[in-house]
C-alpha cells in the first residue's frame, strides 16, 4: 500500500448498505451520487473527503482487501472475520448493524429426532467451513463441510446433507423451506476493520476516522 495515496474504505454490497448509509452520514462521509444508484456498475466512488474513496465489493471480499492492504479500512461482519481469521485485521469498533446469528439448522423431522450429544461425524452444507469445522471439533465432532455460496436451505431437501450452517435473521427463510434452528454458533454484527500495518504507518489519518466511527456507533 502506498502512504502517498488517499485512504480507501471497503464496504459490502447488499442489504447491509441500507443500515450503513445513515451511519456513514453520522461519521460525516458522503459518497458521490453514483454510490446510491443500484443500476450503476461503478465499484469505486469519491466522497466529500478528497482523501477518502470508497470501494463496494462482496461482503466476503472486504476482509481480504483490507487484510492485504488494498484498502486501509472496511466494514465486515464478524462471521467473515471468524471464517478468515486474518491476523492483519484489527476490529476496533462494533457498529451494531447487520444483526443476525450464525446457526445450525435442519429439517423439522430431523431436528425432532436428532440428539447432538450422539454426533461423531456429520455432513454440513455451509458458506463457513472453517468456523463450522472449529465449532464441532471443539466438542469432538468431525464435520464434513460442503462449501456452498448460497441457497443453503435447499441442501437438506435435495439429499446433499442433513444439516446446514448459515446466517439467520428473522428465521422466515428457514421456516419457508421446512427447516428449524438446532443451535446458535455466534451472534453476528458488522465491525469496522482496519489494516494493522496501515494503522501503524498512518495513525494521524486513521485514528481520527476510527474515533468518528466509534462516536457514530455509540450515538445510534
Amino acid at each position: 500500500m502506498s502512504a502517498n495515496r488517499g485512504l480507501l474504505l471497503a464496504l459490502p454490497k447488499g442489504r447491509i448498505l441500507e443500515e450503513l448509509t445513515p451511519l456513514l452520514a453520522r461519521v460525516g462521509i458522503v459518497p458521490e451520487p453514483a454510490f446510491s444508484d443500484e443500476s450503476s456498475r461503478q465499484l469505486r466512488f469519491r466522497t466529500n473527503d478528497p482523501d477518502l474513496d470508497i470501494i463496494r465489493v462482496r461482503s466476503f471480499d472486504v476482509a481480504t482487501f483490507v487484510a492485504f492492504g488494498a484498502a486501509e479500512l472496511g466494514v465486515a461482519g464478524n462471521d467473515v472475520l471468524m471464517e478468515f481469521d486474518y491476523p492483519e485485521l484489527y476490529a476496533p469498533v462494533d457498529l451494531g448493524i447487520g444483526r443476525c446469528r450464525l446457526s445450525v439448522a435442519a429439517e423439522r423431522d430431523v431436528a425432532e429426532s436428532d440428539d447432538p450429544a450422539r454426533w461423531s461425524h456429520i455432513r454440513i452444507a455451509t458458506k463457513y467451513p472453517a468456523v463450522t469445522a472449529r465449532h464441532f471439533a471443539a466438542r469432538g465432532v468431525q464435520a464434513e463441510c460442503i462449501k456452498l455460496n448460497g441457497a443453503m436451505e435447499l441442501a437438506p431437501g435435495l439429499g446433499l446433507c442433513r444439516r446446514i450452517v448459515d446466517l439467520v435473521s428473522s428465521g422466515r427463510t428457514l421456516e419457508a423451506n421446512g427447516l428449524v434452528e438446532l443451535e446458535r454458533i455466534a451472534e453476528i454484527t458488522s465491525r469496522l476493520i482496519v489494516n494493522r500495518s496501515a494503522l501503524k504507518t498512518r495513525p494521524a489519518e486513521l485514528q481520527p476516522l476510527v474515533a468518528r466511527f466509534r462516536e457514530a456507533a455509540d450515538a445510534a
